[in-house]
């Protein structure tokens, strides 16, 4: 049954391209950009420019397209979060698990994002950027401090990433993957 699957798999890939639509939010200079980068390019610079509103770029991986909206994290821009969230396979929560201070703010706007009505269900991918640093907190204490395990409506899943030296980058892209594949 398993070599029969996967051969079935495989045609379907031949023929048939899934598409998946995400959102990337979370608090300014978490790395958005930086991870829309990592997945798209592979690359990272330094010298990245704050995103204003949002921005949207497609990437194909295999045989799936993924359209990804970069939401900018400044507080003007947050009250539009919700609106771009709607109907997406995923929304992606980046968190400077680096910038300590900023912890507190972003557990609260996760958790005010999860609890819209319009956003029930939507698996949420929280990811630890900047794992690089030293000062970067230890997956276990970012899940406690961003009080994670509250959230019981949708998958939630935590990985720790560093779009700098491209750390579970590839972890991040199949993930996606397997989701789009899970949603059709």
């Amino acid at each position: 049954m398993g070599l029969w699957e996967a051969f079935l798999n495989w045609l379907r890939s031949l023929f048939f391209k899934q598409e998946m639509e995400l959102t990337l939010v979370g608090l300014q200079n978490a790395g958005k950009t930086s991870l829309v980068n990592a997945i798209a390019t592979g690359g990272y610079s330094e010298d990245m420019i704050p995103t204003v509103g949002f921005n949207m770029r497609k990437v194909t991986k295999g045989n799936v397209t993924i359209k990804l909206w970069d939401l900018g994290g400044q507080s003007r821009f947050r009250s539009m979060w919700e609106r771009y969230c709607r109907g997406v396979s995923v929304i992606l929560y980046v968190v400077d698990a680096a910038d300590r201070d900023s912890i507190p703010i972003s557990q609260s706007e996760l958790h005010e994002l999860v609890n819209k009505p319009s956003l029930a269900g939507i698996p949420i991918l929280v990811l630890g950027n900047k794992i690089d640093k030293s000062e970067a907190l230890p997956e276990k204490a970012l899940v406690e401090q961003l009080g994670l395990n509250s959230i019981a409506d949708r998958e939630v899943c935590c990985y720790m990433i560093s779009c700098k030296d491209s750390v579970n980058i590839d972890v991040v892209i199949k993930w996606l993957i397997k989701h789009s594949k899970a949603g059709k």
